[in-house]
């Protein structure tokens, strides 16, 4: 047996949980010292914005009262809009939720005929609970899984909206105000996902496990609904918000940069307040609820697997919950971590915020892996057996630190390698750059050449990690890779949140009249943070890869699939197919993200054309008709991708059965990791080609510049052709590989009794 025992880990992930909320809003109280009212500043404590510090603009002559004020106006604008894009949304997902609440309660309600009475437990001895209360429960944690997920998305807007304007302000002190504000914030938001979503995942195991008892068997398969609620929201999320801030994002680059030769976030560009509010609810909201849904598949995963393994035959609670384990583990060193960034390590220049940021990463990574042997060492038994695929496989404890920790160093690897593609301080984003010389066409197709270059080490990395955790523990072992790979949510999120928040500060510094000295500061964050929600989403697609894969693996088991034949007639065509899914996901979202451009593009033309004294700056642009042609294209667009996700493994399943479904799985895992990869990091290169250029911090730089230059104009076409590429289509497409998984996991029972409806009759 364990050295931890149960007690004690019934009080070890509760208390990590309670840590890491209260930590979230000790930063937060920090942040909110950094005030956005006039003449606040004095009753907070002394000296401007709640500090005693020296306002370096001040010798410029600004005036203090009215830059704040700008700056509280531009930040109340934005998070209107965000509030009011989120709550449209949320009301068309909330009737998709109900819904699908009702489809999971028939469809595995079904499979006893709706039955009360219990059934002989498939994996251990004994009687377990009906199917009926089994579909109920699985019903309650969809819906549960689901509004954590929009919570923990609207969180982190409300967060993003109330540290942009701060971190404004705070960039007059000096950069490394700025990034401490916009740090701290991010980990806000980092910390209130992580330990929300353990907290709740473990209340629910809990208290399903009141009814349960010891069929544990039924009890983490209905767990597995809070996975699936989790994943469907982070796609409406991820694919709305997506469409929104690149409608805004293409119409604001292309009329005001190139078109009008004006700033893209100058007070003169009608889409400036939807483009700012786009980073908000696309980056922000949508990638809290993306790193959710990683998280709760990858645990419910493991779970699930672990409770046909002697984890579970057993009845050992400790074992059983090693995966929240980790992930409580996770959540104190990544406590430790955002420390050295905020307290221990000052940045006083700008070049020293992206090694800070790298820094982070292997602070994160060392310390972990120490974490995880200890847990290793007090959680599990020396010797215990996994489930794999029909046999029960030998594994001991240390052989599961292997799994956690090849995953952790994988993260870290698709990290140092996104970087290095996506930041302009390497000589791949400078490459990029440097093709714009000759136009617009050079540049995309330099740029598409490294997107396609930069997914050969990642996938190495994934493939390595597959085999090391497979070898070992089989499907579970994958799982707890992913875990490790996640277990960094809480310092990820922070790194990631901190790009849009910084790109808000920028945008709000030039809607405000603000000196160029304070621009160049936050152009400085926002070049940095534009690499770090690059090596964001290189975590949330390789952790997809392996949440997927394990997700797979428990799915072929709850469905009685012993060997998945690739030359087998039913899964090669479903093979072929799933590897045709991402592209046709990915047609639909560029798509639909040029179709709201477009809208976005003639009314902004329309408003130069038809306000007089819009170019003068002495009237004001609709900046409202311009946030609402975003909303309106976002809500009604999201629904087609939305429904080739979640109707595909429910189409595939029914009519062609589990065989046909595990190759649409396998190709679709396959095909979309890689495709996510390159378009996120071909459309991050372009992005920082064109940052590259704007800042002329190089001899090269300069020679590629100033704005408005031929070559400008070029990094700015490319640019807005990889904006999709980034924001929209890459970061959906690994939701898409794990939705279909964990959703064909949910109805996997209801397959395997009744799909392959078409196989039988021909």
């Amino acid at each position: 047996m364990a050295i931890l025992g149960e007690l004690g880990t019934e009080i070890l992930i509760p208390v990590c949980g309670v840590v890491g909320i209260v930590f979230a809003v000790a930063q937060w109280f920090i942040v909110s010292k950094v005030k956005v009212t006039p003449g606040a500043a004095s009753a907070a404590g002394g000296g401007k914005n709640g500090y005693g510090d020296y306002l370096i603009e001040e010798e410029e002559g600004l005036n203090d009262h009215n830059v704040v004020v700008k700056c509280a106006e531009i930040q109340t604008a934005i998070s209107e809009g965000a509030t009011s894009f989120l709550f449209t949304m949320y009301q068309y997902v909330g009737m998709f939720m109900v819904v699908f609440a009702a489809v999971i309660f028939v469809f595995l309600g079904s499979i006893e005929g709706f039955s009360t009475k219990g059934q002989p437990c498939t994996y251990s001895t004994g009687t377990c609970k009906p199917a009926l209360y089994t579909a109920l429960f699985s019903t309650a944690s969809f819906l549960l899984g689901a509004i954590t997920s929009l919570v923990s998305g609207f969180l982190g807007m409300k967060i993003a909206t109330y540290a942009n304007a701060r971190t404004t302000l705070e960039a007059r002190k000096g950069v490394g105000k700025a990034f401490i504000t916009a740090f701290r914030s991010g980990a806000v938001m980092g910390f209130l996902l992580s330990s929300s979503g353990l907290g709740v995942l473990y209340i629910t195991i809990n208290v399903f496990k009141m009814y349960y008892g010891d069929d544990w068997e039924g009890l983490f398969e209905s767990i597995t609904g809070y996975g699936l609620g989790g994943s469907s929201m982070a796609l409406f999320g991820r694919v709305g918000g997506g469409i929104y801030t690149k409608a805004a994002d293409v119409g604001a680059d292309l009329v005001g940069k190139v078109e009008r030769n004006i700033p893209e976030d100058g007070p003169r560009n009608p889409a400036v307040i939807a483009d700012n509010v786009g980073d908000n609810v696309g980056d922000i909201a949508g990638m809290g609820s993306d790193l959710f849904g990683s998280y709760a598949e990858s645990s419910c995963a493991a779970l699930v697997v672990a409770s046909i393994s002697s984890f579970g035959i057993n009845h050992d609670f400790t074992a059983m919950c090693y995966p929240l384990l980790v992930s409580s583990v996770g959540i104190i060193v990544c406590l430790l971590t955002t420390l050295f960034a905020t307290d221990f390590f000052e940045i006083k220049a700008a070049s020293e915020i992206e090694p800070a940021l790298k820094k982070q990463l292997i602070i994160f990574t060392a310390l972990m892996t120490i974490g995880v042997a200890v847990i290793n060492w007090l959680a599990l038994p020396a010797k215990f057996t996994i489930f794999n695929f029909g046999a029960q496989k030998d594994v001991s404890n240390w052989g599961l630190f292997f799994c956690v920790a090849v995953g952790l160093w994988a993260g870290l690897i698709i990290g140092f390698v996104t970087e290095y593609y996506t930041s302009n301080a390497y000589s791949p984003v400078q490459d990029v750059a440097d093709s714009c010389r000759t136009g617009a066409a050079t540049n995309v197709i330099f740029g598409l050449a490294l997107g396609y270059k930069s997914v050969i080490i990642p996938i190495f990395a994934i493939a390595v990690s597959i085999y090391v955790s497979f070898s070992i523990a089989a499907m579970y072992g994958i799982a707890m890779a992913a875990l490790g790979m996640l277990s960094t949510t809480a310092t990820g999120l922070a790194i990631d949140a901190y790009g849009p928040i910084s790109d808000n500060a920028g945008g709000i510094a030039e809607m405000a009249g603000m000196s160029h000295r304070i621009r160049e500061r936050t152009d400085a964050l926002d070049a940095a943070g534009n690499t770090t929600a690059a090596i964001g989403k290189g975590f949330a697609i390789g952790s997809a890869a392996l949440v997927s894969l394990a997700l797979f693996g428990a799915f072929v088991s709850r469905a009685g699939v012993k060997v998945v034949d690739v030359l087998s007639p039913k899964v090669f065509i479903g093979l072929i197919v799933g590897a045709m899914l991402p592209y046709w996901f990915s047609a639909m979202t560029r798509r639909v993200c040029e179709s709201a451009a477009l809208k976005m593009v003639e009314k902004v033309r329309r408003q130069f054309n038809t306000i007089p004294g819009l170019m003068k700056g002495t009237a004001k642009p609709d900046y409202a008709t311009c946030v609402k042609i975003s909303t309106d294209a976002s809500i009604r667009e999201m629904i087609p991708p939305g429904a080739l996700v979640m109707l595909t493994p429910l189409i595939v399943g029914t009519l062609f059965g589990v065989e046909t479904l595990s190759g649409v799985l396998a190709g679709a895992l396959v095909s979309g990791v890689q495709i996510a990869i390159s378009a996120s990091n071909t459309g991050g290169a372009w992005d920082n080609a064109k940052k590259y250029i704007e800042a002329g911090n190089s001899e090269h730089a300069r020679s590629l510049g100033p704005k408005g230059s031929d070559c400008h104009k070029a990094a700015v076409i490319g640019d807005t052709i990889g904006d999709p590429l980034k924001d929209t289509s890459g970061p959906s497409l690994n939701i898409l590989i794990k939705l279909m998984a964990v959703e064909s996991l949910v109805f996997a029972p209801f397959f395997a009794t009744y799909g392959g409806v078409l196989f039988k009759y021909i």
